[in-house]
């Protein structure tokens, strides 16, 4: 290289750090070249460039240069960029005589969330929006098939058909087509809203699949016994077990969340602190004796192969693969947690100890 850039050796040593000796000359070879190619050192440049020419050094560039403040995370102006890629990408999905009036509703959906952020509401997510469009584009596609060509000739039987493909999202995919026919009632595109008298039932309280308390006490003797396991295994499920922890609040504890003297800890979204038993406590333990044996700098107690060299949480895979060897799934673990302790504190009591919303923790009494 012509000119060594300033960042050159702490990139090298970090590379050192961070990764495999083979994975990190042949980064630094590339990260050579992609400098040669470009005539820059720009760190900005050099990412961009690498999403075009090499891309498995993006991940590696970015991490690194974000960790030493040289390149900003993604603003929020690219990440809406980003969702109207996708959200244009739903919409040419739909057969051409129909897409006018889907456009139109992503309009209107859009128009919502920027009035419900001025006056200080909580607006739609992007993501809910993308359902949505998912769920009228699915319906153009099934009604063109059966040889519709207007959104106006479309009826309750029509409506009926679509929602029996799949009984079990028919009250998601029924919230999605209401918002658009009522839209499209307004602004004249079909005469009647062939969505209105349709219903969802849903049975009341929580109906999902739980553990009897022999199975509870086999899974936590095994996680507090001499059973050799992955330290994540054994943290993540006594503590949905016997703390009713979410995955996201799980994926999202730091290490700043630890109060060690009291063998503390305050899950993200928790307004109290949480005691944690000898048993968990210990599971976490051997979770933090794991991330400092992996040599990293991510501040996320749960960290993996894949996260170690980053500075963001494990995904909501890895716990859930977690718990693959005694074949649960966290929820099941949360979930018979709560029916307990809905039944043994007042719901007052419930939602301020886990920062659950009334509605959520009125659910499981």
């Amino acid at each position: 290289m012509p000119a060594v850039p300033l960042w050159w050796d702490t990139f090298t040593a970090h590379l050192q750090t961070h990764r495999h000796p083979f994975y990190a000359a042949d980064a630094i070879t590339h990260t050579a070249r992609l400098i040669l190619d470009a005539g820059t050192t720009d760190p900005d440049t050099l990412v961009d460039r690498a999403q075009h020419a090499i891309p498995w050094l993006v991940r590696t560039l970015t991490d690194f240069f974000r960790t030493h403040h040289l390149h900003d995370a993604p603003s929020k102006m690219a990440e809406d960029v980003k969702a109207a890629v996708l959200r244009e990408r739903r919409i040419e999905a739909v057969p051409l005589p129909l897409r006018p009036a889907v456009r139109a509703f992503a309009q209107a959906l859009l128009g919502q969330r920027e009035r419900a952020a001025a006056l200080g509401l909580r607006p739609n997510r992007l993501k809910t929006i993308e359902i949505r469009l998912d769920t009228v584009r699915d319906l153009a596609l099934h009604v063109t098939g059966r040889g519709h060509r207007a959104w106006a000739s479309l009826s309750i039987t029509d409506l009926e058909a679509f929602l029996a493909q799949n009984p079990a999202r028919r009250a998601s995919w029924l919230a999605g087509l209401r918002q658009f026919f009522a839209h499209a009632h307004r602004t004249g595109a079909v005469l009647h809203n062939p969505a209105a008298s349709l219903d969802a039932r849903q049975a009341r309280g929580f109906r999902g699949a739980t553990l009897t308390l022999d199975e509870q006490r086999n899974l936590y003797h095994r996680w507090n016994g001499p059973v050799e396991m992955h330290p994540h295994e054994a943290f993540i499920g006594l503590a949905a077990l016997l703390h009713a922890a979410t995955t996201t609040e799980l994926r999202l504890l730091t290490i700043d969340d630890l109060t060690p003297a009291r063998h503390a800890v305050r899950f993200p979204g928790r307004t109290v602190d949480l005691r944690l038993d000898t048993a968990t406590w210990k599971a976490l333990t051997g979770c933090l004796s794991h991330r400092a044996s992996l040599g990293t700098d991510n501040r996320y107690v749960l960290v993996t192969r894949l996260t170690r060299t980053t500075r963001g949480p494990a995904g909501a895979a890895h716990i859930r693969d977690s718990l693959a060897p005694v074949g649960l799934l966290p929820r099941i673990l949360r979930s018979t947690r709560l029916l307990t302790l809905a039944t043994e504190l007042d719901i007052k009591q419930l939602t301020a100890a886990l920062g659950m919303s009334y509605a959520g923790a009125a659910h499981y009494a």
